[in-house]
């Protein structure tokens, strides 16, 4: 077995994988949400605006590493090199828990679900078996069949990945684009733009604080920015490509992004995007435009969304346990690249397995709104760590050097956000805390068996 990854992937794919991780099912969704905590339109958009400048501050500091960095692994192998082996295990340990497996769990089961708005036959209703209070529908079965060919497609060898993910990044790029053209052309009203906007805003510290604890859907919308960072190994000349790609790839969805949610408070009025059936605006913005079709044609963009963003983060995600395995920081079989396909088969199919489990538990949902502060936690480590492998590496010629701005602003933003979650909402920190700080024994029991064998 060979333990060399290839390198075949251009700019093109690079930014195909940052846009299409990015773009999932969250953008259709949690602008119902943020409406509801801000009960403002001007609120809304001001949110959507400084999630985005947030993710682009954050996505330009995670260059000057990606530049310099080439390794695959991404921010584990950022936070291993800068500061120590276990800030690096218990963000893989976390990756691996919740926030890369869990974040699949969820979009292949939302996936399911609006597959089952065109298919009625997919629905938690339709429970196949039942043992004492555990129900397994078509919805779960459906769900765990997308996982696995996925996983199934990615083994064949990193081109069908990427094929599949330039297919379906142009196609909800494309969808995201006309949802726009058409909310502009056919639904847009200045009136209901005016009102939405001129609703009274109370000024002071308290509105800071509401949008703080607000602006976490927005971020999370898009927060996979980073995913071509775990694939950095297969992409053809790391120092220039990645940073371009995050770069392109993150101004092109936060664009996006501002876009539909200016199309939304167009066309429709604020009472409207709060009570939107299960919080798909986009659906009731298509709706106020199309009719009733509306809600099927935006369930197809959803699903082309969801599979996209999940073939996006299973080809990327299995990189990172290979890296932690070769570093015998994880199962040492997971360290095996197919020597024909030059696929961490192994890792692909343990980071399949633990999916499935979590679609089949149930709680994945859960446990992603509880990583969400140990998340954030994470990504002002890595932007710290920019000046402090500046300081470390004095000698090493950098090959990308960013402004101080960008990391010193995401780190102020940043910082302001999970202090307001912490104070407004300990019930997203403390059960995320809890699962980042169990890695730590962990930790250090498997360094004590990995020492004596």
């Amino acid at each position: 077995m060979s333990q060399d990854f290839k390198r075949t992937l251009t700019l093109p794919d690079a930014v195909s994988i940052v846009a299409g991780s990015m773009i999932g099912c969250g953008i259709f969704i949690v602008s119902a949400d943020i409406a509801r905590q801000v009960n403002s339109g001007l609120l809304l958009i001001l949110i959507w605006c400084i999630a985005g400048f947030i993710t682009l501050c954050g996505g330009l500091s995670l260059c000057e590493l990606a530049s310099n960095i080439t390794d695959e692994g991404g921010q584990y192998v950022y936070l291993k090199k800068i500061f120590n082996e276990q800030i690096a295990f218990l963000y893989g340990w976390t990756l691996f828990l919740v926030i890369q497996t869990g974040t699949i769990a969820a979009v292949c089961v939302a996936f399911a679900k609006f597959f089952g708005i065109i298919a009625p036959v997919i629905s938690t209703d339709n429970v196949l078996f039942n043992i004492g209070h555990f129900n397994f529908s078509t919805q779960q079965l459906f769900s765990i069949i997308t996982v696995i060919f996925l996983s199934y497609l990615n083994s064949r060898g990193i081109k069908y990945g990427v094929i599949t993910q330039n297919i379906f990044t142009v196609t909800k790029v494309l969808s995201l684009s006309a949802i726009v053209i058409i909310g502009l052309i056919f639904g847009f009203k200045f009136q209901v733009l005016s009102n939405n906007l001129s609703m009274p805003v109370p000024i002071g510290f308290s509105t800071i604080n509401t949008l703080a604890v607000a602006i976490v859907g927005a971020l999370f919308a898009s927060i996979t920015w980073n995913n071509i960072t775990f694939i950095a190994g297969e992409v053809k000349h790391p120092n220039k490509n990645i940073p371009r790609a995050l770069i392109y790839g993150v101004i092109l969805v936060v664009s996006l992004y501002l876009l539909i949610n200016m199309t939304y408070i167009g066309v429709l009025p604020l009472e409207a995007i709060k009570t939107a059936p299960q919080d798909i605006v986009a659906a009731r913005t298509i709706q106020e435009i199309f009719g009733a079709i509306g809600k099927d044609i935006i369930a197809v963009i959803i699903m082309i969304s969801a599979f996209g963003c999940a073939n996006g983060m299973i080809l990327t995600g299995s990189r990172v346990y290979y890296k932690m395995a070769k570093d015998r920081a994880f199962f040492r079989p997971l360290a095996v690249i197919n020597r024909r396909t030059k696929v961490p088969v192994n890792s692909l199919w343990a980071q399949c397995i633990w999916i499935c489990i979590l679609i089949l538990w149930g709680n994945y949902s859960e446990l992603l709104d509880f990583v969400i502060f140990a998340s954030l936690v994470f990504y002002i480590l890595v932007t710290a760590g920019v000046f402090v492998y500046r300081k470390k590496y004095p000698q090493k010629e950098k090959s990308f050097r960013i402004n101080n701005f960008f990391p010193v602003t995401f780190l102020i933003l940043a910082t302001y956000i999970v202090i307001c979650l912490a104070i407004y909402k300990p019930l997203y920190t403390i059960p995320g805390l809890f699962i980042t700080i169990a890695g730590i024994p962990v930790f250090h029991i498997w360094k004590n068996f990995v020492n004596k064998a």
